[in-house]
């Protein structure tokens, strides 16, 4: 039976490095590249409505993402298979909900390598992984 390694992807060094560390580690896996859309970064707060050009900047998101997720996959060179999905929520919450609905085994995430105050203030999708996924994390930084 082959591993299923659910890695989360975004434009960061911290999440490329992570996609490496997976396929060199778990090469004969198969791999599922999750890149998340969060809604709170294109200007909707809660009481204030859906501004203006919110469908436009989620259309662009969702198109960046598809590019990012194509090119992270292309990028692999790996002999499981390879698949990307797109969800839409906050990162951490969107990455721990796909691994317990779909048959993940392990997921491996970046980190900021934030610490102290400024974990506390800005808070870490790492760590909210970690502290809430059905399944081993490996964090690499």
């Amino acid at each position: 039976m082959t591993d299923r390694i659910l890695i989360g992807v975004d434009e960061s060094e911290q999440a490329l490095d992570a996609l490496s560390f997976a396929a060199d580690e778990w090469p004969e896996s198969d791999l599922v590249l999750v890149s998340v859309i969060d809604p709170s970064k294109g200007g909707y707060t809660p009481g204030t409505g859906i501004p203006s050009g919110a469908e436009q900047w989620y259309e662009r998101r969702k198109s960046e993402t598809e590019e990012l997720l194509a090119s992270a996959a292309d990028s692999l060179d790996t002999a499981g298979s390879v698949e990307t999905t797109t969800r839409v929520g906050t990162p951490a919450a969107a990455i721990v909900e796909y691994a317990a609905d779909h048959d993940v085994d392990h997921i491996v995430v970046g980190s900021h390598g934030r610490g102290g105050i400024s974990r506390i203030v800005l808070g870490s999708v790492a760590e909210a992984v970690v502290r809430n996924a059905p399944v081993p994390v490996t964090v690499v930084r």
